[in-house]
C-alpha cells in the first residue's frame, strides 16, 4: 500500500500555518485532572509514589494537597503528545518535548491549552530520507487562567514507503524475538524490588554534589499489555471504536490505514502491531514517546522527593524501544545554582536499553528545600 509523500505543495500549505493558534475536532483525554487520573497515570507508568494516588498522604505533604506527575499534561492537549497537522497520510513520529513547569499539577486543575505551530524544519534523515520537523508550543492554563506549564513538542513527518525502502536498515538481530533467560528476569524482580520513591524527607540542596547518581528506574521488559495499559491513563485521539471510528476514517481518510483483514485502522496501531510497525520501516512495535518521557520524569521525581519540584524536562527520543526491550532509566548531577532565590540542580538524564543503547537523551532541572530557608 502507497502512503502519502512530502511534497512542496503540502509543505507550502503547512508553512502558512506557523505562528498561527491551532483548534483541533478531537477532544483532549482529560480536561480536569481529578484524583482518579492522577492514580491512573501514575500507575500506568510505574509510578506509585503516594503523592499522586493517596489524597491523605498528599493534604499532610508540604503541597497541602494530593498532586499528579508532571507529564499527566500530556493527557490534556493532543498536539503535545504528538497528534501533528498537515501533510495528510505523511507519518508522523513523536520526538521530544522540553517541558516547563511554573506550578505543580494539582487534583482538581482544570486544563486549558492554546497551542501554535512554532516552526518547520526540513531535514535528512537516516531512517526516512526528506522528513519535516513540526515544533509546536503549547501553553497550559488553569481555571484561574494561570500558565501552570509549557511545552515545546516536535515531530518527525516521514514518508513511509521511503522509511521501509531506502531508511536506515536496522540490525538484523532487532527483527529477532528478545528472549530473556531466567537469571535475567530473576534480576528485574530483584531491582523492581528494592526501587522506592524518596518520598516525604526531603533532599536538601546542601547535601548534593555535581557527578551524584540518581537512583537507576527500570521500566520493562516492554510489552504490548505496557502499551495497554498506558493507553488507559494517556489517551490517544485517534483510538476509537464502531461508529466513532468509522465516522473519524470518514472525516480523515488518510488514518484510515487497511489492515490484514482489510479494515481501516489509526497509524498509532504502530504501537502493538508488528506487521504495520515493519511496513513503516521499524523492526516491530515500539513504545510511545510520551511515556518514555514521562518515564524520565519518574525517575527524577522519586529521586528530588515530595519536597523537591520538577522545573523542567527537556528529552529527544533517539531510537525506538521494541516490545521486549528492558529500559534503565539513569541520571547524573552536572550542576547546581542559586537562581533567584531558587535552589536548583540541573542533571543529565537517558534511558538506555538491554543492548547498550541511548533510546533517549536529555536534561531536568529541578528545585530542591535548602537547610538555609
Amino acid at each position: 500500500m502507497a502512503h502519502g509523500l512530502i511534497t512542496d505543495d503540502a509543505l507550502a500549505q503547512l508553512q502558512a500555518r506557523i505562528g498561527k493558534p491551532i483548534s483541533r475536532v478531537t477532544p483532549p483525554f482529560y480536561t480536569e485532572v481529578n484524583g482518579d487520573a492522577a492514580r491512573r497515570f501514575g500507575f500506568a507508568i510505574g509510578d506509585d509514589n503516594p503523592l499522586w494516588h493517596d489524597p491523605a498522604y498528599g493534604q499532610a505533604s508540604v503541597w497541602k494537597t494530593q498532586l499528579a506527575p508532571p507529564t499527566i499534561l500530556y493527557s490534556t492537549d493532543n498536539v503535545a503528545s504528538g497528534a501533528v497537522e498537515g501533510l495528510p497520510g505523511v507519518h508522523a513520529m513523536f520526538a521530544g518535548t522540553n517541558w516547563t513547569w511554573h506550578a505543580p499539577v494539582a487534583v482538581g486543575t482544570r486544563i486549558r491549552t492554546e497551542v501554535v505551530l512554532k516552526d518547520l524544519v526540513i531535514r535528512k534523515t537516516r531512517f526516512a530520507g526528506r522528513s519535516v520537523q513540526q515544533i509546536y508550543h503549547v501553553g497550559f492554563r488553569d481555571q484561574e487562567d494561570r500558565l501552570i506549564a509549557e511545552a515545546e513538542s516536535w515531530c518527525f513527518r516521514t514518508q513511509r514507503d521511503t522509511a521501509r525502502e531506502e531508511g536506515e536498515k536496522y540490525e538484523e538481530k532487532l527483527f529477532e524475538t528478545y528472549r530473556y533467560d531466567d537469571a535475567e528476569i530473576e534480576r528485574f524482580a530483584k531491582h523492581y524490588l528494592t526501587e522506592k520513591p524518596r518520598g516525604a524527607e526531603p533532599r536538601y540542596w546542601e547535601d548534593v554534589s555535581v557527578g551524584d547518581e540518581l537512583d537507576t528506574v527500570l521500566k520493562g521488559p516492554y510489552t504490548v499489555t505496557a502499551a495497554v495499559a498506558f493507553m488507559q491513563a494517556w489517551g490517544s485521539y485517534a483510538v476509537a471504536n464502531h461508529r466513532q471510528a468509522w465516522t473519524y476514517y470518514d472525516r480523515h481518510p488518510k488514518l484510515a490505514n487497511r489492515n490484514e483483514n482489510n479494515v481501516p485502522e489509526p497509524p498509532v496501531r504502530v504501537h502493538w502491531s508488528e506487521a504495520f510497525a515493519r511496513e513503516v520501516g521499524v523492526p516491530g512495535a515500539y513504545d510511545f514517546g510520551p511515556e518514555r518521557i514521562a518515564w524520565l520524569g519518574h525517575l527524577v521525581t522519586d529521586w528530588i522527593g515530595d519536597a523537591g519540584f520538577l522545573k523542567n524536562l527537556n528529552v529527544q527520543i533517539r531510537d525506538h524501544n521494541l516490545v521486549g526491550d528492558a529500559t534503565w532509566c539513569k541520571g547524573k548531577v552536572s550542576r547546581k545554582d542559586v537562581v533567584a532565590g531558587e535552589h536548583l540542580v540541573e542533571c543529565q538524564i537517558a534511558a538506555e536499553n538491554q543492548h547498550g543503547k541511548i533510546t533517549a537523551l536529555g536534561t531536568a532541572t529541578a528545585r530542591l528545600p535548602s537547610r538555609g530557608v
